[in-house]
């Protein structure tokens, strides 16, 4: 893919909504992706998202998540995403005092293709919250699971973390390791269905990455021109 620089030689095969009689792997995406590409622009294709939102929130690891992702809607085989902003609570404060409201108080978070789970200062106690764990736990059947920052650690203490490669901001790569297989110190780490990605200028990049697996690079590319983002995503492993 133009523009990353991959650390990783490992094959790498997507999590595909449509079935194969045969797929040949050579290449994380020259050969998987472009196949992949053309059935979600023949068949196109409905993905749900959900936001995590929740007290002590830093929000502007979900705002720049939320604002590369959301623009899916605009390409003709992503054109049915939906989103929905999910919590515990009607309405959730962030670190610095500012409040959102919530569309979805505590759904059934086995309906969504896609769950986002940004970080902040609440997640150092909220891992230990049984009831949003629990909640949260419900994912387990998303086609991505995905985080910014210190949302890795949620995604540690309800188990998706087990076994497998994540990463988080760098300042807290400690507090990941009794969750995590093995922490790579990468900006994003893509194990299976779950995406890690570091602090919080990482979170338009993970959008970028993100939106990468359903359409083109050149549409990609064409959402950068539009938000005025010249930066090419490093450091990026693929497991």
């Amino acid at each position: 893919m133009t523009g990353v620089t991959w650390i990783t030689t490992r094959k790498h095969i997507l999590d595909m909504p449509y079935a194969w009689a045969e797929v040949r792997v050579f290449n994380p995406y020259l050969c998987v992706f472009i196949s992949y590409l053309r059935i979600m622009k023949k068949e196109g294709i409905e993905l749900k998202i959900a936001f995590i939102l929740f007290n002590g929130v830093t929000f502007l690891d979900f705002v720049g998540f939320y604002d590369v992702i959301t623009r899916l809607k605009y390409f003709e085989g992503t054109k049915d995403v939906t989103w929905d902003i999910c919590g515990m609570q009607e309405e959730v404060t962030d670190e610095l005092g500012m409040t959102i409201k919530m569309n979805k108080i505590k759904p059934d978070l086995s309906v969504y293709d896609i769950v986002f789970v940004p970080g902040g200062l609440g997640t150092r106690q909220l891992r230990f919250n049984q009831e949003f764990v629990i909640w949260l736990k419900g994912a387990l059947n998303a086609r991505y699971i995905v985080s910014v920052c210190t949302g890795s650690l949620l995604l540690g203490a309800a188990g998706y973390l087990q076994n497998a490669k994540a990463t988080t901001h760098p300042f807290t790569y400690e507090l990941l390791e009794p969750y995590a297989g093995e922490v790579a110190h990468s900006r994003i780490v893509h194990d299976g269905k779950v995406i890690t990605a570091g602090g919080v200028a990482t979170s338009i990049d993970l959008g970028l990455y993100l939106i990468g697996l359903f359409i083109s690079q050149s549409e990609v590319d064409n959402i950068k021109k539009q938000m005025d983002y010249p930066y090419c995503a490093t450091k990026i492993l693929v497991v």
